[in-house]
């Protein structure tokens, strides 16, 4: 007799994909042979795996649907009095699957990337795991495509999506160059190729004076390793924090600076600040209008093709108009302003 996938997973025969996949994620967990010490629990294990690697794939699933896993006697893909005969046998590895199944990701423990004290405070990750269903081998002699490769075989492996997630640096980082260290614990395959353990790892990051806000660093492979997948690369992305001085635009740098309406029309000077922690003093003696801007020249960021050379520090300003004034002084401006 031959076997019935269909009762190996508990469903009926026309069940959904999805219910396929939920049988097998059911099933696979109940009699993993790392939480089920029970006898049998690995042999049981292995034959779910048959039947899913049977199952979700359309065309073993079509095949079996119509002949069964045995067919008529003889096996061999001939043709006897009974019609044509399939035979199946599974060649994959279980636990492969299992991790393939899951995306890398151990269901029993959690994926963590942290930063220590000594790293960077910002923790640009908040966890993420790779992976997901691969395609299958060539289809074999016996009728069946042949399931996902066992220890030793080949596999038409694939490389994950990049994992991109935010670096916050200052407009002072940027302006100096800095280096941040980021902590990482990713999974790697053992000796085996088939267990996978957590490893710990540090990615440093150099960045550069001047660097534009969207620039990415890319450290290529250092996502979760499984028997089944390429590792994702790990892209970080430059993203400027709030500043409570400055704005950046591009290479260049704005500071407001806030003024009374009479300096705004009597003229004034003011104390620019610098990135590099001095001051420009700044005379002006023509009205300064809403909208008026000033540039100091070569007081920016550095650029980053040229970090010899720096952009423009613009000062923008903030006119504050007095919220009342007396009926003396409001005759005097009405005498001495134009219409």
């Amino acid at each position: 007799m031959g076997k019935d996938y269909y009762k190996t997973l508990g469903l009926a025969k026309g069940a959904s994909e999805e219910d396929i996949k939920k049988a097998y994620r059911k099933q696979a967990l109940k009699f993993h042979p790392d939480k089920n010490k029970d006898p049998g629990a690995e042999e049981r294990f292995k034959e779910i795996a048959e039947a899913y690697d049977v199952l979700s794939d359309p065309k073993k699933r079509e095949i079996f649907d119509r002949y069964g896993e045995e067919g008529s006697p003889g096996g061999g893909g001939g043709c006897g009095s009974n019609g044509p005969s399939f035979s199946y046998s599974f060649h994959g590895d279980p636990h492969a699957m299992f991790a393939e199944f899951f995306g890398g990701r151990n269901p029993f423990d959690n994926f963590f990337v942290r930063n220590e004290e000594d790293m960077d405070t910002e923790d640009p990750f908040s966890g993420y795991g790779m992976g997901g269903m691969g395609g299958f081998g060539p289809i074999g002699g016996g009728g069946f495509p042949r399931g996902p490769p066992g220890r030793g075989q080949p596999m038409n492996r694939k490389q994950d999506p990049p994992v991109i997630r935010e670096l916050p640096v200052s407009l002072e980082e940027v302006f100096s160059g800095c280096t941040k260290k980021m902590k990482i614990s990713h999974k790697r395959l053992g000796p085996d190729r088939r267990n996978i353990h957590n490893e710990d790892k540090i990615l440093t990051i150099q960045v550069k004076k001047g660097w534009k806000e969207g620039t990415k660093i890319t450290f290529p492979k250092e996502g979760d390793e499984t028997p089944s997948n390429i590792p994702a690369d790990i892209v970080f992305v430059l993203k400027d924090k709030p500043h409570s001085v400055y704005k950046r635009d591009s290479s260049n740098v704005v500071y407001t600076a806030k003024i009374s309406l009479r300096e705004a029309l009597c003229g004034c000077s003011i104390n620019v600040p610098t990135l590099d922690g001095r001051t420009i003093p700044l005379v002006i003696r023509d009205v300064i209008n809403p909208g008026t801007k000033r540039r100091i020249h070569g007081e920016g960021l550095p650029l980053p093709k040229a970090p010899d050379q720096r952009g423009d520090l613009i000062v923008d300003f903030d006119i504050r108009f007095p919220d009342r004034i007396s009926a003396t002084a409001r005759e005097t401006l009405e005498r001495v302003l134009p219409a």
